[in-house]
């Protein structure tokens, strides 16, 4: 049997479920998730979790590519950057992307290379481009699959 460590709320801060939207464009969990959070049980947190990491880990890998995870570890631990070790590198980097994007001059001094999709676009508009797809993958689910069966209800 796994053993799991406890879930972390995903919070950042920046709720956007306060002013209508049905997902956060903060933590891009759906509007419902977000008020029942303290109710639910550690599986279902997880549950969330996973679909939120799956999201962004693919988010990611669209503009930027690990090259070498250990030096992308060590950089985010000298750096003193806040990340998830037990979540997909690529979620790391996402993290390094908010800590400093704007100050990366060397991806590869991170272990990191852009896709043909990210090649000479700024390291800034990257991470936009990121969130900006983390929040599409995540609405597109909520429209799919979670807001019909509340209608139905």
């Amino acid at each position: 049997m796994a053993i799991y460590k406890k879930v972390r709320t995903p919070c950042i801060g920046v709720c956007s479920t306060g002013i209508g939207d049905n997902v956060c464009r903060g933590c891009k969990r759906f509007a419902h998730e977000v008020i029942d959070w303290n109710a639910y049980s550690e599986e279902q947190r997880r549950i969330i979790a996973e679909r939120r990491e799956g999201y962004l880990a693919n988010a990611v890998r669209s503009q930027l590519e690990i090259i070498d995870r250990d030096l992308l570890l060590s950089q985010l631990r000298h750096q003193q950057i806040r990340f998830n070790q037990d979540e997909s590198p690529y979620c790391w980097v996402f993290e390094l992307l908010r800590a400093g994007a704007s100050q990366i001059n060397d991806l590869a001094a991170f272990g990191l290379a852009p896709t043909l999709a990210a090649r000479g676009v700024p390291l800034v508009e990257v991470r936009r481009r990121i969130d900006e797809d983390f929040y599409a993958l995540s609405e597109s689910y909520y429209l799919r699959f979670v807001s019909p069966g509340l209608q139905a209800g």
